[in-house]
């Protein structure tokens, strides 16, 4: 399903304009790139705002063109971004539902980790709810953003995939909801002799079809991933089971096992209920937002208390097995690496079973017949899943140029989280590591929303944040937009991602309340931000 609706003639011919000829209308006011959650979160914004119409007056557009109000460009060929690329078996989310849906449109379901392919039709229902889908142009890559001080505004370089055509469009405002990670390629360590190996080596973002049915299965790593899989590929009641699967990990992860359905909602809205079903949720979605930053916050203030805690909890899931609780305890303190939930215990019913087993150790090289271990140990595999973690991306690739300058994303710093230092009329979206991604992304799009209004009422047509004032400067910070984390992943792309400033509102406090007060109520003209008409 691929939208092509743009005119290609008034596309182009912006090409063919003088920089010193008065301002001309815009292909769009806004350009999102990335149909997922972030990006059509951000267009149901824009569909249900009212206040913004542009972001750019003044000078009468010299070919009287008509600009559309906001343009997605989505490189696939379908909207739901990791939803819609992901698709190994029982591939989920991590975060509870309530507060995984968005804000506008509330997620009535009572499963607490919902499945993949249940979020891409939420997402796509979304969409089609709020009329966004027609904004929607799919397999076209956004390869590069150039902005002009001249013109005042984005010009990106699109490829449209299905037809190969190269072309230009102009924009006023660019929000980059591309999420974090590239699409095309996870991170694939290369394995000693794996060459070796006479079986299927598979990397979950590039699942497709894999036949696991009475095979015995190796799955390298100890992420959300693997945790997910493997319960997956053993579940008899499924139509596909393996024979016996390994998840061999190097180091340990936190794991804590929570209720697969939640009925509360359907309690508080019940027949004698004073409540609606809509206040009932909004109560609710606080409770899940306070649990999680409650968690968050002993995790961080008293991780020997956490650690206890999760122990316990991994003892109990064991209790009458023969599986080391050394698996489930990680040498760093809770959350400096994402805690991984996994619903009803099924992981762990998995593991004290017959059909499945978690290994600690160390791989020495691959075989013909699978996996030789540091300790002299071989595991037997007919497939080897390398669920070896994301490789970091941002923008989906695009090169990123200010007055043809190239623009080092890794050597800026992030104002709220949001906006990108330096970098003229560019959001980039960002959500949560340690709750829902969702959460954060509600949160941004509203301040986005909130930035083009007040341009929009003052007659601005430019807005940029800069680290300094006549009275202080930022100090950039080692820790990257996503944290502190200590994941593999993180540490790889240290170089990649945007940084924090040493105060605020250049910090990433992964709080839910202080952010919901800085992104939708705090002023929007503070000392960082520079207008220009």
């Amino acid at each position: 399903m691929i939208g092509i609706t743009a005119t290609k003639n008034a596309i182009n011919s912006r090409m063919q304009r003088s920089k010193s000829q008065p301002s001309t209308a815009a292909d769009c006011d806004v350009l999102i790139v990335g149909a997922g959650i972030a990006g059509i979160g951000m267009a149901c914004h824009l569909q249900q705002s009212s206040k913004v119409k542009s972001v750019k007056k003044g000078n009468k557009p010299r070919d009287n063109k008509v600009t559309e109000r906001f343009l997605i460009l989505e490189k696939r060929a379908d909207l739901g971004g990791t939803w819609d690329l992901f698709t190994y078996p029982g591939i989920r989310s991590d975060s509870d539902a309530l507060t995984f849906g968005y804000s506008f449109r509330p997620w009535l379901d009572h499963k607490m980790l919902a499945k993949g392919a249940d979020i891409k039709s939420y997402i796509a229902a979304t969409a089609r709810e709020f009329k966004v889908t027609e904004h929607i142009r799919y397999q076209h890559e956004v390869q590069q953003l150039s902005w002009s001080s001249v013109n005042k505004q984005w010009t990106a370089m699109v490829k449209n995939h299905a037809s190969g055509e190269v072309f230009t469009l102009t924009t006023n405002f660019v929000v980059g909801a591309t999420g974090y990670y590239d699409y095309a390629t996870g991170h694939r360590p290369h394995f000693n002799k794996e060459e070796l190996f006479q079986g299927e080596i598979v990397h979950p973002q590039h699942w497709q079809d894999v036949d696991y049915v009475d095979k015995k299965v190796v799955v390298i790593g100890s992420g959300a991933t693997a945790m997910t899989l493997v319960p997956a590929l053993v579940d008899e009641n499924s139509a596909q089971c393996a024979r016996h699967v390994t998840m061999l990990q190097r180091s340990p992860t936190y794991v804590a096992s929570v209720s697969g359905d939640d009925y509360a909602l359907d309690w508080l809205s019940g027949k004698f209920s004073p409540l609606s079903k809509g206040q009932a949720y909004t109560l609710l979605r606080m409770r899940n937002v306070m649990f999680q930053q409650g968690v968050y916050q002993a995790a961080t203030h008293a991780p020997k208390v956490m650690k206890a805690l999760l122990k316990h909890g991994v003892k109990k899931e064991l209790k009458g097995s023969n599986v080391d609780v050394a698996h489930f305890m990680p040498s760093y303190n809770p959350w400096d690496e994402r805690l991984c939930a996994v619903p009803d215990s099924d992981l762990f019913t998995a593991i004290t079973g017959e059909r499945a087993e978690v290994v600690t150790d160390q791989i020495s090289h691959f075989t013909e017949s699978g996996i030789t271990l540091t300790s002299g140990k071989h595991l037997d595999a007919d497939i080897i899943v390398t669920a070896t973690g994301l490789k970091l991306q941002m923008l989906g690739g695009a090169a990123l140029y200010v007055d043809g300058q190239p623009v080092d994303i890794g050597t800026r710093m992030t104002y709220k989280a949001v906006l990108l230092e330096g970098v003229p009329n560019m959001a980039i979206m960002f959500g949560y590591t340690n709750a829902s991604w969702t959460l954060k992304i509600d949160l941004a799009c509203e301040y986005v929303l909130r930035l083009l209004s007040y341009m929009n009422k003052k007659n601005y047509k430019v807005a940029v944040a800069q680290a300094t004032t006549s009275q202080e400067e930022v100090r950039m910070q080692p820790d990257t937009v996503l944290g502190a984390l200590s994941a593999g992943y993180v540490r790889r792309a240290q170089d990649e991602l945007p940084k924090q400033g040493d105060r605020y509102p250049w910090q990433v406090t992964n709080n839910y309340l202080r952010d919901r007060i800085m992104l939708k109520y705090r002023k929007v003209n503070d000392d960082w931000l520079r207008f220009t008409r």
